[in-house]
């Protein structure tokens, strides 16, 4: 087995929950949320060294000093967007949790880690030259996706829908490496795809009466 504590879906929740939590009138947190999904949208399309601040505010329908209440510098926008993509992914980790099905759940997990990796590239890329790996941001955020990850893969263990000698942080590495692969592939969309699907192939148990190696 994986060796991770056993899930607590409603405890992940409650700490995702408390650490999102703003003092924000109404108006103010709907700008905050347009700002942050329009600023990681446009970083998937563009990078994060490419877009201006002028056309996230355009984007977001808010003005750039109403960005910079929000944000002061570019780096702060670009540290939340990143925690709030995490954050959201932690969450939907949450609903995989309670599938019935523990290896579907699994398995949608790992697509969604697939597609956030390949949106976040270029995000992880400027954070790891500015405040580097060992940051608070880049610490925390990397904690909550291996507990994530641990504890579907358990979950899946345990259901006998994933091999027991499987650890958390060899899939993560697994979705790693399928992610830097396809950097170098752009022109073949559906590699990605076809990657995960030897990963799933190779997570599923062998049959109990095939001996192993086989």
């Amino acid at each position: 087995m994986s060796g991770t504590k056993a899930a607590d879906p409603a405890a992940l929740a409650s700490a995702l929950a408390a650490n999102s939590e703003r003092p924000m009138r109404a108006d103010a947190r709907r700008n905050y949320e347009r700002l942050l999904r329009e600023a990681a949208a446009a970083f998937a399309e563009r990078g994060a060294d490419d877009v201006s601040l002028e056309e996230i505010a355009r984007r977001s329908c808010v003005g750039i000093g109403n960005l910079y209440r929000h944000f002061p510098t570019r780096q702060a926008l670009l540290e939340a967007v990143y925690r709030d993509q995490v954050e959201t992914l932690s969450r939907q980790a949450v609903d995989y949790l309670g599938w019935e099905s523990a290896g579907e759940g699994l398995h949608a997990w790992l697509r969604a880690l697939m597609a956030f990796g390949i949106t976040k590239r270029s995000m992880n890329k400027a954070l790891l030259e500015t405040i580097g790996k060992e940051s608070e941001l880049l610490t925390s955020t990397g904690a909550m996706l291996r507990q994530c990850t641990g504890q579907l893969l358990e979950r899946a263990q345990q259901a006998g829908a994933a091999r027991g000698d499987v650890q958390g942080t060899d899939v993560l590495r697994l979705v790693h490496g399928m992610m830097l692969a396809c950097d170098y592939s752009p022109i073949d969309p559906g590699q990605p795809e076809r990657m995960l699907s030897m990963v799933l192939a190779g997570l599923m148990p062998e049959p109990a009466d095939q001996p192993a190696g086989r």
